[in-house]
């Protein structure tokens, strides 16, 4: 096993939260992970088809970032791991899951599938299958929210977009030409690189001259951050700063979230490169049970109120499965509906 990076210290005596916040960004989580697990399941059993690349164990970045933007408002640009980032987003469960059994009632009305939800009403972008693929469109959105509010004289354009992609993205042009413009117009976006160490099959260390990479913003003239990306309140606090910066009309800024995914690259990979030890010493560190535990050590919520959530979100995933399963498959009449050119 390779040495792990040291991840940055945060504070928890600093953080000031609400009982009624808490369990927004505590039931999102077990929301993303409790969908993942019944996707997994639902996919061995051949409901759904083609790649299916899971988020277990990154919760507290989609939750910590996407909960703490205006829900509805503010634009939130995915990646092929993008069924946690929709749910964050406020798509519905039954929605999601109709999308990955390709239903007429899905997102994208079970045209996209796993890897390309998309919500106009909840200001989801799009999950993009090719690596990078998003980071020109959300800089594009923040470049809209931009001109409105400085060319057009909109004072109501304040929305922040935020865009997650991979270490792996990372390597990539777009990652380089768009936090370039995004700086020199100090645009409101936030790139949220999720740093699970493994790009596929590739080891994040073997793959990048600097692995550490927050300090890539320094180039732009960017604010960068690293956070503890299985720490769900360190995020949000990384974030809420963020997103304070970017309305404000002070730039873009690039956050970097040392994160694991607890399941191989996709579903059907069988995860036989990474180490044993390596993934004990991040399954020990699972956002959901760290936040649980401060939750309850701190007398915010009791364990009762966490076991509730629990249960209904079980409920949730339950009714989202049933429905998709009774949902009706794409008209074939509608086959070149939608379609651009």
């Amino acid at each position: 096993m390779a040495e792990e990076r040291t991840l940055p210290k945060f504070d928890h005596s600093t953080v000031k939260i609400s009982k009624e916040e808490s369990l927004v960004y505590y039931e999102d989580m077990v929301l993303g992970r409790l969908f993942e697990d019944k996707c997994a399941e639902m996919y061995y059993r051949g409901k759904m088809f083609g790649f299916v690349h899971l988020y277990n164990g990154q919760e507290a970045v989609s939750s910590g970032i996407v909960k703490s933007l205006r829900a509805n408002e503010d634009y939130v640009c995915s990646t092929y791991r993008d069924h946690v980032h929709a749910l964050s987003s406020n798509v519905p469960a039954r929605e999601v899951m109709a999308e990955l059994f390709g239903k007429s009632t899905g997102c994208s009305k079970g045209r996209g599938g796993s890897m390309h939800m998309f919500s106009a009403e909840h200001k989801l972008l799009g999950g993009y299958a090719f690596v990078a693929e998003g980071i020109p469109v959300a800089t594009g959105a923040a470049y809209q929210t931009m001109y409105r509010r400085k060319a057009l004289g909109d004072e109501s354009s304040d929305q922040v977009t935020v865009c997650f992609f991979g270490d792996g993205a990372s390597n990539n042009g777009q990652f380089f030409e768009c936090l370039n413009m995004a700086a020199l117009w100090k645009l409101p976006v936030i790139y949220v690189v999720e740093n699970n160490k493994w790009a596929i099959g590739m080891a994040h260390d073997r793959a990048t001259s600097q692995p550490e990479i927050y300090k890539k913003a320094s180039v732009f003239n960017m604010e960068g951050y690293e956070v503890d990306g299985m720490d769900v309140l360190a995020v949000r606090d990384v974030a809420q700063k963020a997103i304070a910066r970017a309305r404000a009309g002070e730039g873009p800024t690039l956050i970097e979230a040392l994160t694991y995914r607890f399941r191989g690259h996709s579903l059907a990979d069988p995860d036989e490169l990474r180490d044993a030890k390596e993934k004990e010493f991040w399954n020990a560190r699972d956002p959901i049970k760290k936040f649980a535990q401060y939750l309850t050590e701190n007398n915010i919520v009791t364990q009762a109120e966490l076991d509730a959530i629990d249960k209904k979100v079980m409920e949730t995933i339950e009714d989202a499965v049933k429905f998709a399963e009774e949902s009706p498959e794409p008209d074939p009449s509608e086959l070149y509906d939608y379609i651009f050119a």
